[in-house]
Formats: C-alpha cells, structure tokens, sequence
C-alpha cells in the first residue's frame, strides 16, 4: 500500500489559537488537494512552541508578568473537551485527511497544560492523545508529565500511526515502546532543529525499521507579536530554522531535511518497505532476544484499531 504524506514546516500565529486554526485549516485544504492522505504539523503549533519565554521564574520567584504570560497561553491552548476539537474533526472529514497535530493541551480536571500530539482521522474522528512524558529542562515550568497510557498508537486505513515528541526520541524504552506496537509510520513533532537532530530521525528509521516523520517549524523572531517581543530570550533573529525530514525503513532520506525556510515535504511511501527492511534486522522480531531482554511499560494501551 502507499500513502502520500505532506510534513508541514510552518510557524503558527503565535499565541493566537483562532488565527492558528485559520491558518492550518488553509494548509490541509491546499495540501489535502494535491493528494495528501497524512498531514503533520510540529510540536505546539497551536498555539506556538514558546522558545526563549522564561515565563518571569527563576529558581525562588516568579513575577507578575509573568504569570500573564502563562494565562495568555492557556486561554490559546486546545481544549479537546470544546469546540476545538470539534472543528478539527470537521476539517479532518471534510478534506478526508488524517492529521496529526501538535498542540499545547489544557484541560478541564487541573490547571496543567501537557504538550501533546492529537491523530485525527476522517471517519473516526479524535483517535486519542499523545501527551509528552517528560518535558525537556524549562519546558517542565509549563508543561506537566503524562503517563503510560499516553504511548498510543493506531492501526488505520493507512498504516499503524504512532510516535514521541521532541526529545522523548532519545528515551530508549519509549522508543521500545512504539516499536513494540509495529508502527510503520513513526511521527516526531520537534522543537529541535539541530543537524543532530537529522541523525536521531535516520537512526529511529534504522531501528524501528519503519519510516519517520520528523516535523519542525521554522520560526523567526520578527514572527513573536510585539506585545511579547520583548519577554524573548534570543539574540538570534532565525531562532528555528526548521530541520524537518522524511526517512525511509533503511534510514535514507526521502525529502529534506528542510532548513531557513517554511514549506511542506511531501511523498509517497510504500508500507511494503516495511517489510523488505525486516530481512536482516527486526528490533522487535528475530533482533529481539526475548530470552535476554525483556520491556515493561506500564500503562501503555494496545494499539487501536480504526
């Protein structure tokens, strides 16, 4: 079977969720016209990942301003149990796409945000939530920590969908974990846009023997809204270069990786890659070495079928 696939390099409308949302909606329509059956859009892009916010904390104090900050962010953040997830179903149905989204998620039951990753599809609607694990240095100021039951993972018309955020890449056991359910397509919404990071998306393909969608944005600082340019902590204008990439089961690289510009890489992938790349080597098959190693991962549901 081969799926077309579009990884959408792109910088949200910063802390502006229904601009975002605007936004995004024009990039599945042109997208979803030129063919695309899967569309991934980078980690927090609604409503924007913060780079270079302190959020007014330093170790014994926060300040005034910068709790505002945090309350802007949570009134742009998605709130799954509103309209918001009803307009991206919507949209998912009408262009007859599956989206993988990154956002920021708030919830009803505490005042926690969670970085997460929605898998949208076209005729089931929110399939579920990937919600980070462990959020990485300052991120933790703002983002709380999910648990087992946020290493989801979906077999659907168009492959098993599954995946991490940013540099939950570089935890060998949730990597275990996504591998142990056979996902063919492995999706990494990322901050991270290092020529490291281009070496992480090979070496997961290589490993996982499935293909891997490593999506950034590429965001400048002219891009933040005045009302908080002056609250970011960068002297570089091209703060986030992009770096977004799309790689084979044998770790070569299919499109990108895509840097100092926005734009969307888009390709046809045959799931029956999958299978020739387990001829000498299955991480999880004749690799596996269950008579020496063995995974627990708590929590983890079973892969859902859709």
């Amino acid at each position: 079977m081969k799926v077309k696939v579009g990884v959408v390099q792109e910088s949200p409308v910063f802390f502006d969720k229904a601009k975002t949302l605007e936004k995004l909606e024009i990039l599945v329509d042109t997208y979803a016209q030129k063919g695309c059956e899967l569309l991934v859009f980078p980690e927090s892009f609604i409503p924007g990942y913060p780079r270079g916010f302190d959020f007014g904390a330093k170790i014994g104090s926060r300040t005034d301003e910068g709790r505002q900050l945090y309350a802007d962010y949570v009134a742009n953040s998605i709130d799954l149990e509103s309209e918001d997830r009803t307009r991206l179903e919507q949209l998912s149905k009408q262009k007859n796409v599956f989206l993988v989204i990154g956002v920021t998620e708030k919830q009803n039951t505490n005042g926690s945000l969670y970085c997460a990753m929605l898998y949208i599809s076209p005729t089931h609607g929110l399939l579920g939530v990937h919600r980070k694990i462990k959020p990485t240095g300052t991120e933790r100021l703002i983002w709380a920590e999910a648990d087992g039951a946020s290493l989801v993972s979906f077999q659907t018309a168009i492959g098993k969908l599954g995946g991490l955020i940013c540099w939950e890449n570089y935890m060998p056991q949730a990597r275990m974990s996504m591998y142990h359910k056979g996902v063919e397509i492995y999706i990494a919404p990322t901050a991270d846009s290092r020529e490291e990071w281009t070496a992480t998306m090979k070496h997961i393909a290589l490993e996982g023997r499935c293909f891997v969608l490593g999506c950034n944005q590429y965001y400048t600082k002219s891009m933040y809204p005045k009302k908080y340019n002056h609250s970011v902590k960068e002297e570089s204008e091209e703060i986030c270069p992009g770096g977004s990439i799309i790689v084979s089961p044998l770790g070569k690289v299919i499109a990108g990786p895509l840097f100092g510009k926005a734009g969307v890489l888009v390709a046809e992938l045959d799931l029956e890659d999958v299978s020739k790349s387990k001829l000498d080597f299955d991480v999880i098959g004749h690799y596996a070495r269950n008579d020496i190693f063995e995974l627990k991962v708590n929590g983890q549901p079973e892969m859902r079928k859709s």
